[in-house]
């Protein structure tokens, strides 16, 4: 059974990801891209607690903190520089 779980989530992580890569290569605006990027390490930190869960270890707890620091970090650092900009762009 948990053989089973564990190839459902395999795909529909997989089709997510693929997905969000497709954003990133296509995507209309900055934004879109960062927004996709941030999806794709939410993905990448959901397989790895998944992993961390089937093989009843935490050894990638750290790298787990790290992805979702510089997720956090890398989209709020986007938004107040296209917030910044369009600021700019009501005042002219």
């Amino acid at each position: 059974m948990m053989q089973t779980v564990l190839t459902v989530t395999a795909v529909v992580l997989s089709l997510a990801a693929a997905g969000a890569i497709v954003r990133i290569a296509r995507g209309p605006s900055l934004l879109d891209r960062v927004l996709a990027a941030d999806v794709l390490l939410a993905i990448f930190g959901a397989a790895l607690c998944i992993d961390m869960a089937a093989n009843r270890h935490l050894n990638n707890m750290m790298l787990l903190v790290a992805i979702s620091l510089i997720g956090f970090v890398g989209s709020v650092t986007v938004a107040r520089f296209v917030a910044d900009r369009r600021e700019g762009v009501r005042e002219s």
